[in-house]
């Protein structure tokens, strides 16, 4: 497993979640929401650079057959422009459900979802993240597909 710290991104249409691990990239907790509308790439690309992340996870939601929509198009396409912005290394994985795992927690934690969409953009950021550091420990393969 490599070490050091992991931006998770859950790409949204009005809202951005970001989460971040520790630098044992053993958990992933829950870092800021941004408006989608407003230079979201700049802001993120800075919050990789305070936080010393070595690679930006970008969740990418694909049905549950595999195949890609139209919100895959958009996170690809956010994907990209991020890494034409970055020297920071942009990989997208696999997010089938994050948003959905993310609700149902808050809910489970009595939180209302109304109240708190941008906490469950967070949450689903924090799920795209575990996700692929759980992977990777598991498999010994770093997930996803890097963008070059």
């Amino acid at each position: 497993m490599r070490s050091g710290r992991r931006l998770g991104v859950d790409v949204g249409t009005v809202r951005i979640g970001l989460a971040q691990c520790d630098p044992e990239a053993l958990l992933a907790t829950p870092l800021v929401t941004i408006t989608a509308g407003k230079k979201p790439i700049e802001e993120i690309c800075r919050i990789a650079e305070e936080i010393s992340a070595i690679e930006i996870i970008v969740g990418l939601p694909t049905s549950l057959s595999g195949h890609e929509g139209d919100a895959a198009s958009k996170a690809r396409e956010f994907a990209h422009k991020l890494h034409e912005q970055t020297p920071i290394p942009v990989r997208l994985v696999d997010e089938r459900l994050s948003t959905v795992v993310a609700t149902h927690a808050m809910r489970a934690s009595r939180v209302n979802s109304r109240k708190a969409r941008s906490s469950i953009d967070q949450a689903a950021a924090v799920v795209i993240l575990q996700s692929a550091l759980d992977a990777e420990r598991g498999s010994g393969k770093v997930p996803g597909e890097l963008l070059r």
